[in-house]
């Protein structure tokens, strides 16, 4: 079966050879990127010109494959020390959401977890976390609306410390009054945690909406270069074929999907696999 946004590419000229501009521009619409869709042509063409459009999206779908890396095994917890995860991302995203949903993932495979409201500039973001706080009986810190998100974090990890809660999950300003300063302040949270653990945060999670296009591609770009990602955690992925921006991360910044989130449910979150992934957007 070809890709979901194959799909009319493939009825459409499945009488004869696949038409090169209409597999360019339906790749494009997938929000893959301009690379990704030139390695797949590429690798499309090496199949021979006169390739017919039903195998050219098999093609698409085995190289879709390998780009997208194995599932991993889950970050274990730390000995000695909390481990810290800073969900990152713009508002709309579902940023907030899915710290939660992380977190109850956590405790889901028995391990304990503090959850912080380090949103201190939205209102609404604190009130949303500790609203799924309260729904999934996990922890929520948080300080005073307009405070210093950095300092929250830093007597957070210390909290975490000190009670042995192996997880610390850090729910990250999504917007500010200009782009440098988001980045700014989210550099700092990072350097502040790294007083206590020069290590930390151990993984940097941004959250992408799959529904988001090629915008995606650059968002990652900026946040990694401000924080380092070490992965995404990809939202809205609902079966409506969206999702080649998590395709287009992977291939040009090397950066791996770590979590879908596919509902409004808090079990509708579940760890990357590149089978289901694929089989999602089928």
């Amino acid at each position: 079966m070809p890709l979901k946004f194959l799909q009319k590419f493939v009825a459409q000229y499945s009488a004869g050879p696949a038409d090169w501009d209409a597999l360019e521009e339906a790749l494009l619409r997938a929000d893959l990127g301009v690379s990704m869709t030139t390695h797949l042509l590429e690798a499309v063409r090496k199949r021979g010109l006169d390739v017919n459009a039903q195998t050219a999206a098999e093609v698409c779908r085995e190289e879709i494959l390998k780009v997208l890396p194995p599932a991993g095994p889950p970050p274990m917890p730390l000995p000695d020390r909390p481990s810290v995860v800073l969900v990152v991302g713009v508002n709309g995203t579902g940023k907030t959401t899915s710290s939660a949903k992380l977190a109850r993932w956590f405790t889901s495979g028995g391990f304990g977890c503090l959850l912080v409201a380090a949103d201190t500039f939205r209102a609404a973001a604190i009130e949303q976390l500790e609203a799924w706080g309260k729904r999934l009986d996990i922890e929520v810190l948080k300080g005073q609306y307009g405070g210093d998100s950095a300092a929250l974090c830093f007597d957070a990890w210390n909290s975490a410390h000190r009670r042995k809660i192996p997880y610390l999950i850090c729910d990250t300003a999504g917007r500010l009054h200009t782009k440098s300063n988001l980045m700014q302040e989210l550099s700092k949270v990072k350097r502040t945690i790294g007083k206590h653990d020069p290590t930390a945060p151990r993984e940097c999670l941004l959250v992408v909406d799959a529904t988001t296009g090629s915008n995606a591609i650059v968002q990652a770009k900026e946040f990694h270069e401000a924080v380092g990602l070490t992965g995404i955690i990809l939202t809205k992925l609902d079966g409506s074929g969206k999702g080649g921006a998590a395709v287009a991360i992977q291939h040009e910044l090397g950066i791996p999907t770590r979590f879908i989130g596919t509902g409004e449910k808090p079990e509708d979150f579940a760890a990357f696999d590149r089978e289901t992934f694929v089989n999602t957007i089928l």
